[in-house]
């Protein structure tokens, strides 16, 4: 972090946080997938699950909760690690079933200590093209 990371701010009131959690269209499991991303690049860090309440932790203690589905727990990302997500903003879709939080990352993000977990595995696809574009024309 450096030095003009803004201060934390006020907690918002509990009825504002229970407006805003509710809506979330959250799946048949109570879960949505939160997108992480790195407030300042935009770099795409990882993927998590949240229910209402790690969403209610997440916007009101200024650090990232998920909802662990193998280990059935809430967690806080960085507590073991030490790599934590400090949180910077947060958005719901224009469907409401998707959240995006924006974060500061401290540390790898990734469990296998890669910066992003989408490091690993290009799938190498094949890109798409613009046939209005001079500057991406169509073979």
């Amino acid at each position: 972090m450096s030095n003009d990371t803004p201060a934390p701010g006020p907690i918002p009131a509990p009825e504002l946080v229970e407006g805003r959690i509710a809506r979330v269209a959250f799946n048949e499991h109570g879960l949505a997938p939160a997108i992480i991303q790195q407030h300042d690049t935009g770099e795409v860090l990882m993927l998590g699950w949240m229910d209402a309440e790690a969403l209610r932790r997440t916007l009101t203690t200024g650090r990232v909760t998920f909802w662990s589905r193998s280990r059935q727990e809430y967690w806080r990302k960085g507590d073991t690690s030490g790599n934590i997500q400090l949180v910077r903003g947060a958005r719901l879709d224009c469907d409401g079933d998707a959240l995006l939080i924006r974060v500061e990352q401290v540390g790898p993000a990734c469990h296998t200590g890669a910066r992003t977990c989408f490091d690993a595995d290009d799938l190498d696809p094949v890109t798409g093209c613009d046939p209005s574009s001079a500057d991406d024309p169509c073979p």
